[in-house]
């Protein structure tokens, strides 16, 4: 028998307190792709379509891919945008006999606060109860009841960098071959605690994040269940159901597998403060001093990373402050990815490569927080249509295309200063090959990430520096909550 299934990929994260609103027009910014067009974009990459496509033709499956679409974490997704990429998608669920797609599991649309839990609803109406529908999550995903009700299963990655999304939907296209031939009947459950926070923000290193996802591996090893998923969460979305999870999926009974969740999840709350390094760290004097001091022994590049302008947490991206103090100080022999401003783009295209001229850089979004708009003079050194294609491996990576629109390199003094027309963060060595920087040969590489950038800059990097450049998702800022569960950790004192 031929099976019709039904794939593809939704994904944006949600940061509550980002004032702009999440459109249609974000997502088609990085490349949304629709039917046909999918096949070619992915086909041979180690992503999560790549493996479906693969998954197909061993297992004999007729595809339905109606939908590819993501968009840099954000604002709430407008109620329009919602709409419409639940049309796209779930009109390719007709005659389709299971589902295995990629969803965030942290986004939130206007009027569906829980947005992926709301799309597995809909889907489970459409395909029935039996239909097998198993998902592929970020390990930052806030889990809810209702996700865990209508999927199967839900697979979450087990690396932060995410490295294994490819790998992640093979093991979901093992299972739900297992499922439709009945040779299982997955269900899931889902055990949480008053944890906004917890689990090390999710590092897979070291820590209780590490221990839980071995141990869920050693369990499914040994049969013990089918998949056991650890999330992490994603604070910055005000949510009911923000914050850690543990989801366990079993062939029937699940009273074993509701055991497993909970006793996992009293493990994540009894390690909640555990920190196994500073997500902030040096102030902006501290790494640029640092930076200052080694420059003329350098032998591999200084990596500074500023947590708190990263646009994989939802942040502006165009905060100023810490590339102000890289040209005071008059770094040399340096990178900066990146501000993000249109206009600056367009400002640097009438001055045209290869000629000097005064452009306003940044500040547009959140001047209070990151500091305001920096007028440079600066050396137009290149300007792309911000098509590139990344073979790292972080989740920009496996040989798929990427898109950060308009983009240019200016050169101001000793700084290659990357300006893009897309946000988002820096985890992939092409960010920057891309516009003529050669990373490996930089004495500094000043980023905006968290986290992710370690999969690719780690490697080539002589020491990483976190700094807090004072941007909204700075140490200092007390975002105001409003919708998560109360009482909750850390926001109050809490037994559960």
């Amino acid at each position: 028998m031929t099976y019709r299934i039904l794939t593809g990929h939704i994904s944006q994260e949600t940061n509550s307190f980002n004032r702009i609103p999440t459109t249609l027009k974000h997502f088609r910014a990085l490349g949304l792709l629709l039917g046909d067009e999918i096949p070619p974009a992915l086909c041979g990459t180690r992503t999560t379509l790549g493996a479906m496509f693969e998954a197909a033709e061993k297992f004999g499956w007729m595809l339905s891919h109606p939908l590819v679409a993501k968009a840099t974490p954000g604002g709430a997704v407008t109620k329009e945008a919602f709409a419409q990429l639940c049309a796209w998608f779930l009109a390719g669920a007709a005659g389709c006999d299971g589902a295995l797609f990629e969803l965030h599991g942290a986004m939130v649309a206007e009027g569906y606060e829980d947005a992926e839990g709301e799309i597995l609803a809909r889907l489970r109406t459409l395909l029935g109860p039996d239909a097998p529908i198993v998902v592929t999550l970020d390990l930052h995903a806030n889990v809810t009841e209702k996700m865990a009700a209508n999927a199967s299963a839900l697979i979450a990655v087990r690396t932060y960098p995410h490295i294994d999304y490819y790998e992640r939907a093979w093991q979901g296209a093992e299972l739900l071959d297992r499922a439709l031939r009945r040779e299982i009947h997955p269900k899931t459950v889902i055990a949480k605690r008053p944890m906004l926070g917890g689990l090390d923000g999710g590092r897979t290193q070291v820590g209780p994040m590490r221990e839980l996802i071995d141990r869920g591996e050693a369990l499914e090893a040994f049969g013990k269940a089918l998949v056991v998923s650890v999330c992490a969460g994603f604070s910055l979305s005000d949510v009911h159901d923000a914050g850690p999870s543990v989801t366990v999926t079993v062939d029937g009974d699940t009273a074993e597998a509701r055991r497993i969740a909970e006793q996992f999840m009293d493990y994540a709350w009894e390690t909640r403060e555990f920190v196994s390094s500073p997500w902030m760290g040096a102030s902006i004097a501290e790494a640029v001093e640092r930076a200052k001091s080694g420059e003329s022994s350098a032998d591999k590049p200084l990596v500074i990373a500023d947590n708190s302008d990263n646009p994989g947490g939802g942040a502006y991206g165009d905060a100023t402050n810490f590339l102000r103090a890289m040209i005071a100080a008059d770094l040399q022999n340096a990178a900066f990815h990146a501000i993000f401003d249109p206009a600056a783009v367009q400002a640097g295209i009438a001055i045209g490569v290869g000629n000097k001229g005064r452009i306003l850089l940044g500040g547009k979004y959140a001047p209070e927080m990151g500091g305001g708009p920096l007028e440079v003079q600066g050396q137009i050194v290149s300007i792309t249509d911000g098509h590139f294609r990344c073979f790292g491996p972080s989740f920009l990576g496996g040989g798929a295309w990427n898109t950060f629109g308009l983009s240019m390199l200016v050169r101001i003094g000793g700084i290659d200063v990357v300006v893009t027309s897309n946000n988002g963060q820096a985890v992939d060595l092409a960010q920057l090959t891309s516009l003529g920087v050669d990373p490996f040969h930089c004495t500094t590489i000043a980023l905006k990430s968290s986290h992710h950038f370690r999969a690719a800059f780690e490697p080539i990097a002589r020491e990483v520096i976190m700094v807090d450049g004072g941007a909204m998702l700075s140490a200092s800022m007390r975002p105001a909550y409003h919708h998560v569960r109360r009482p909750i950790w850390p926001l109050d004192e809490v037994i559960p």
